[in-house]
């Protein structure tokens, strides 16, 4: 069997699941730079039985992914995880249309009709670029002011990533969130990120402990997981008064830091789910 890893920088994440997959036998595995590769969308045939994705640029990730598709040759994750979980609106669509809860989420085109939408939803709020990740670019609004202020400065930045306000209602999560790694239709594992800032991404300092999976998290995050088009995905998740409520989908996920912490091979799952994807006609 020949596995492609569609890769950029090769980062302990990465590591960790080429170890796995040399340990199969019977697997050769074929690397493909993103910053290297070139496709003929008229002629292209790979001998290749499946490509893993694991790039961190998320245009290049989504068109090859499709690419490849195009090609004849199967995909984890696919491109139409991909294009779902690279935009936040589209994760909420898709959430909501399969009855996953999730906190309030508005969209406006305008400043004026953001403004508007953040005051009917009533401070605090977080504004987020569609398109993004690591908790990067993220804005937690309190007041007026700072709603104005915010508004008007993605305004002129003007990039596609600040053309549509996406806001979601600001969720008091006490410090911390989950983060639940899903592979197939199981919930594998769990961690705590906690940190003393709203923003508690292990990208931004926070700090991971492992997180029991109980059947309620294992529940709610294969339903996550589904909702977006399944395979190998990483879910985030709020603990609410209302319940567990889902914040984000992630299809390129990092799990570096969470082996220890949890216990689990994550990579070991990852290579062997692979696997079966590839040899199921």
């Amino acid at each position: 069997m020949k596995i492609g890893l569609l890769h950029s920088l090769i980062r302990k994440d990465e590591k960790f699941l080429l170890d796995e997959f040399e340990k199969i036998k019977g697997v050769e595995l074929v690397m493909i730079d993103d910053r290297k590769i070139t496709f003929n969308l008229l002629e292209d045939h790979f001998n290749l039985d499946i490509v893993v994705e694991r790039c961190i640029n998320h245009s290049r990730a989504l068109h090859a992914l499709k690419l490849f598709e195009t090609a004849g040759i199967k995909c984890v994750n696919t491109s139409k995880v991909a294009t779902i979980c690279g935009d936040k609106l589209l994760t909420s669509i898709a959430l909501k249309e399969n009855n996953v809860p999730q906190p309030e989420v508005r969209v406006a085109f305008t400043e004026e009709s953001a403004l508007n939408a953040i005051e009917e939803m009533g401070y605090p709020v977080v504004l987020k670029p569609a398109v993004g990740s690591w908790g990067r670019l993220l804005s937690k609004v309190n007041d007026r002011d700072a709603a104005e202020a915010i508004l008007e400065h993605k305004t002129v930045l003007g990039s596609y990533h600040h053309s549509i306000f996406y806001i979601q209602k600001y969720v008091e999560k006490k410090g911390r969130d989950i983060r639940s790694f899903v592979v197939g239709d199981k919930c594998i594992a769990a961690i705590y990120r906690t940190s003393s800032h709203w923003i508690t991404n292990t990208a931004r300092g926070g700090i991971a402990t492992n997180c029991p999976v109980t059947d309620e998290l294992n529940d709610l995050s294969v339903r996550a997981a589904k909702a977006v088009g399944g395979g190998i995905v990483a879910i985030d998740i709020f603990e609410t008064e209302q319940g567990l409520m889902v914040n984000e989908v992630n299809y390129t996920m990092e799990y570096k830091n969470s082996i220890t912490t949890t216990g689990v091979n994550i990579p070991k799952f990852m290579a062997e789910y692979v696997i079966k994807v590839a040899e199921d006609r």
